[in-house]
Formats: C-alpha cells, structure tokens, sequence
C-alpha cells in the first residue's frame, strides 16, 4: 500500500479547476442557514421526512395508505407507481411530497445562483440517484417552473445519462484528447458512501470527437457499506475490480488507454490526497499518509505497453462532465447531484466543438486555477443570507 504521494500518476492535477473543455468556478460549495448546511434541505434523505410529515395526518387516522413501512424503506419504484395509482389519497400524498420538495430544491438553487461562482448560470443538470424516477423528474420540472417564474432565464434539466453511469462517462473529460487516439476505452471508477462502481467506459471518438457517444461497455459494482471493509481492503477488492475489467477487455480485443479517471466524494487535493469530504468512506481517506491514485499506480503500473496516468476528481465534477459535449450551445452552466447530500459543481466552457477557445481566456498549460470548493464562501454569498433573512 503506497503511503507516499511521490509516485507520478498521471498527466494532469488532480481536483484541477482547469481541464480540457471547461474551467470549474466552483464545486462542492457548502452554503449554510440558520439550520444547518443547505445541501441537506435537497437531499435524499430531506425528500423522505417530507414524505413523512405528509403521511403523518393520515397514519393518525389509521388511513395511511402506505401502511406501517418506514418512508425512508419505500422503493422509488413505489412511489412513481402511486403517482398514476387508482389510489387517489395516496398519489395526494406523494404529489404534496413533491411539491414540498421542489420548494425546498428552489430555494436552495436559488442561493447558489446568488454567489459568485454560480452568477449568469444559463442551465442546470441535475442528477444523482434521485434524479432516476418519475417523482424526481416532476420535482425538477417543478423546480425549473418555480425559478422561472421568479425570473430564472435558464433551464433545469434531468442528467441525460443514467445517474449509475454518468460519473464514469464524466471521467473522460479528465483526460486530453490524444490519450484516446488509438485506443477503445478507458477504466473509470466512481467511489461513493456505499458503492464503489468501476467500468470500462467506450470512448467512440472516432465517431464522436466530443465523446457524446460514450458508454460505459462494462461495469461492476460493489456495495462496500454492506461489507464494512477496512480502507487496505476496499482499495484491494478495488484493485482487483479494475484487473477482471482490464482482463475483460483484453479477451473482446478492447484496447484500453492507459488511463484511470476517478469520481470520489470530497475536496481532491492536486497531489491526489483529500481534503475533506470522505467521511462516510471505508476508513480514513482523509489521512496525509493516504493516496488512492499512487495506491492503484503501485498496483496496476501499466496498461497495455504504457504507464498507468490517473486523474482524480470531486464527484459531484465527474457527473456533470458526462453533459459536456451537450452544453455547447451555452458558455456557463452548473450540476446539482441529489443523493446523501447535494453535491454541486459550476462549469465555463474553454472552447466550442471545433476546439477553438470558448472564452479567450489564456491557457496557463497547468491545470491549477484555484476553483472555490467548499472552503470558499465568497461575499455575494454573505449578501443573499442577508436577503433571505
């Protein structure tokens, strides 16, 4: 297990704010009121106690029409089938949980539209786990019509690849261009609280420069919560995830470039460490003596004939980068990710899909332009606590 971060391994910073087709102006942003961290008013869990205040009044009456089951164990599934149930009293109750919860996504986007990192946003994708259900879609329709209606002139779209699959996609924008030449694939990884997801993304560049045509060829997933793994032994079952992946490929004659991108919860320092934001990881990832992308160059060295290059990123970053090659229409656009929490991440694009520079911004050829991350609450986020007040 590598404790040092001297081994090289890759061909960029990681958690850089600069990369090759959008600069980041800002990610994994923790906005607080007066109750606590924003992020949590949006979430998944946020959605599920809404849900209960709603069956609250029925369930005294013994008309819960959801019975005795905790809200927090009902299958999304479920509730997308009551909505167009001939259940009238319980599509109210999921509806009203809807609403209740766009109100609250509303306001929440609406702060981060006040801060600096977020200003003339012209489009929003949101994704995560939540997004993957009819009920999550009618919230973000309703989200978008509450903000309109308030004089929001951009749009706020689902993520238009599944949530399972868009933060291994994303990956590829980590990457320069040239790395695809000649090659398939790349391996990806998507670490998050309970799964770790690895896959071999197909990139069909020669199809598609700006990879809209990516998917991910093969995938396999791990659900580590289930496990209570040490962190020695998550990046081992990692390692060995990432090999079968690498042994697939090489049995169908898919040539993989010798590149790892990784998602990862948390503020990605450029050496590749965490800052913070690991916490509901296997183990203390957040240790100084702690470097997953030296760990997996120190047990994959190469693939193919090349060393191994990894590039690490903030989660939330990696998702929305699946939608780069849809948001050339557009200069400024941004990511809200509804899952354990809210992660966030704002995007300028560098340049339009003929590869000419978007914004004419000079490129400093090292990938270190400091994003504001969670540690930077900027003042115009301190004027919209007053506003809201």
């Amino acid at each position: 297990m590598a404790e040092e971060t001297g081994l090289t391994t890759g061909i960029a910073h990681h958690g850089a704010a600069r990369l090759p087709s959008v600069d980041i102006d800002g990610f994994n942003i923790e906005l607080k009121d007066e109750d606590g961290f924003l992020g949590d008013r949006a979430s998944k869990g946020a959605f599920r106690k809404i849900l209960d205040r709603w069956r609250k009044p029925l369930r005294k009456s013994g008309e819960d029409p959801f019975g005795d089951e905790p809200s927090d164990k009902i299958s999304k599934k479920k509730l997308d089938e009551m909505l167009v149930g001939d259940d009238t009293e319980a599509s109210a109750v999921v509806h009203s949980a809807i609403e209740e919860f766009a109100q609250e996504l509303a306001y929440v986007t609406r702060r981060f539209l006040k801060t600096k990192a977020w200003a003339r946003t012209e489009r929003i994708v949101v994704g995560g786990g939540f997004r993957e259900s009819r009920l999550g879609e009618l919230a973000i329709a309703r989200t978008e019509i509450i903000l309109k209606s308030e004089g929001f002139k951009g749009d706020i779209v689902p993520i238009r690849f599944h949530p399972d699959e868009a933060g291994l996609i994303g990956t590829l924008h980590l990457a320069p261009s040239w790395i695809f030449e000649a090659h398939d694939g790349v391996l990806a990884v998507d670490i998050g609280g309970t799964n770790i997801r690895c896959g071999v993304v197909e990139t069909r560049w020669k199809k598609a420069p700006d990879l809209s045509k990516a998917s991910v060829w093969k995938s396999e997933l791990w659900r580590h919560a289930d496990d209570e793994p040490t962190r020695e032994g998550a990046v081992k079952r990692l390692v060995k995830m990432l090999k079968d992946l690498i042994a697939a490929a090489e049995a169908e004659d898919l040539k993989l470039a010798p590149f790892i991108g990784i998602s990862c919860p948390g503020v990605v320092n450029e050496d590749g460490s965490i800052e913070k934001g690991a916490q509901n990881l296997p183990g203390n990832w957040q240790s100084s003596k702690f470097n997953l992308p030296a760990s997996l160059v120190e047990a994959i060295p190469q693939i193919g004939d090349h060393d191994t290059a990894i590039v690490m990123h903030n989660d939330g970053v990696a998702q929305g980068l699946a939608e780069v090659p849809f948001m050339q229409d557009i200069e400024r656009w941004g990511v809200l990710t509804i899952g354990t929490g809210l992660g966030n991440a704002r995007y300028t694009n560098r340049r339009k899909e003929n590869g000419k520079k978007e914004n004419g911004k000079k490129e400093n050829g090292k990938g270190d332009r400091k994003a504001k991350n969670g540690d930077e609450n900027d003042k115009s986020e301190k004027k919209a606590k007053k506003a809201d007040a």
